[in-house]
């Protein structure tokens, strides 16, 4: 048996129902009674796996199954090739300067090795995207 699939096409938590557009390019009704346990919202491009009832209105979605969550925000802001060459030439300097500092025999002062932590994931998280 195919399990229908599909990305949401908007979600309204207020509301408590959206819609989805399946792979076969109809649109299907969800109502938040659908959701998995403990999801309460849907972004939009989240791809899914659910049933398919008739409704009163037409096609609506049951038991829905999340395959892959819809990509973030900070994933569609990313960073310019040559911008992210800048930062990561920047990185390995912080990055030696915490090295020189652990050949020492200790570690860098707690907010200084906070903040290139920060960097670090900021970095990770563009070339990730």
């Amino acid at each position: 048996m195919i399990v229908p699939s599909g990305k949401v096409k908007w979600y309204e938590k207020s509301k408590g129902f959206g819609f989805i557009t399946a792979d076969d390019g109809k649109e299907i009704y969800v109502n938040a009674s659908a959701l998995p346990e403990g999801v309460m919202d849907l972004r939009p491009g989240t791809r899914l796996e659910f049933g398919i009832a008739d409704g009163r209105r037409g096609p609506q979605a049951l038991s829905l199954r999340i395959l892959d969550e819809a990509p973030s925000v900070a994933r569609a802001k990313r960073k310019k090739p040559e911008q992210q060459a800048v930062l990561i030439e920047d990185l390995i300097k912080l990055l030696d300067q915490v090295s020189n500092t652990l050949r020492k025999g200790r570690y860098p002062e707690h907010a200084y090795g906070k903040k290139v932590a920060t960097v670090l994931r900021a970095v990770a998280d563009d070339l990730d995207a």
